[in-house]
């Protein structure tokens, strides 16, 4: 179930997967932001086509909680079974730690499911290039709505937890709170990206980063054991 400690881990995760994040889109960032019309590359008006990519980005993935978190709730409730609850938040506790080996650099299972994750974007992909070039912050909202459909074995793995977390409400902002921790990272990523991505790419950065992560995993097999 949700508790004031999953919000403040799901944040975490999402703030110490910023070696993943400025890795896996910090590129589009860059493109993005140099996508912006000339006319309006002041300072102030770049932070506005910023936090709309990135609004829209943390909606998607709070949509996406919504809806996973329902599904494990549904699924556990028709088939009245609280042992099918417990399996969930093991394969959630199983998942943080695959990702906590992904993050660090020492396992790369994750690949393997923003593969199978590629073929959802196939079909949405298309979308964003009807959107480009972006010519205002409205339109750099839809984009980012497309955006966070991106397959990324950091988001699967917080969705697979939002299957545990007891209901839409709590899988909602389980997401919420991971999206709001990607926020630092990416907002920073677009506006001083080669200092950023220089410090993000140390493998030390990583590895501490991937360490805290399989913390949470432990302490999540911990507390369904106790």
């Amino acid at each position: 179930m949700l508790t004031e400690v999953s919000l403040l881990s799901a944040f975490l995760v999402g703030l110490l997967g910023g070696v993943h994040c400025v890795g896996m889109c910090g590129g589009i960032v860059g493109v993005l932001s140099m996508g912006v019309p000339q006319q309006q590359r002041s300072a102030a008006a770049r932070w506005k086509y910023l936090l709309a990519y990135n609004i829209a980005r943390i909606t998607s993935y709070t949509l996406a909680g919504a809806l996973l978190g329902g599904i494990g709730w549904l699924a556990a409730h028709w088939s009245g079974l609280h042992q099918l609850q417990q399996g969930l938040q093991l394969l959630a506790a199983l998942f943080m730690l695959a990702l906590g080996l992904y993050l660090g650099g020492w396992w790369q299972g994750l690949v393997q499911v923003e593969r199978a994750g590629g073929l959802v974007w196939k079909r949405l992909e298309p979308l964003g290039r009807r959107l480009l070039p972006v010519q205002s912050p409205l339109q750099a909202f839809y984009l980012g709505l497309v955006w966070g459909w991106l397959p990324c074995g950091l988001v699967y793995s917080v969705l697979v937890w939002a299957i545990a977390s007891g209901g839409p409400l709590h899988g909602a902002m389980l997401l919420l709170s991971f999206g709001l921790g990607t926020l630092p990272n990416l907002l920073a990523m677009g506006v001083a990206a080669g200092w950023l991505s220089a410090r993000v790419r140390d493998p030390r950065t990583r590895r501490v980063a991937g360490l805290l992560v399989i913390l949470f995993g432990l302490y999540s097999l911990y507390r369904l054991i106790q």
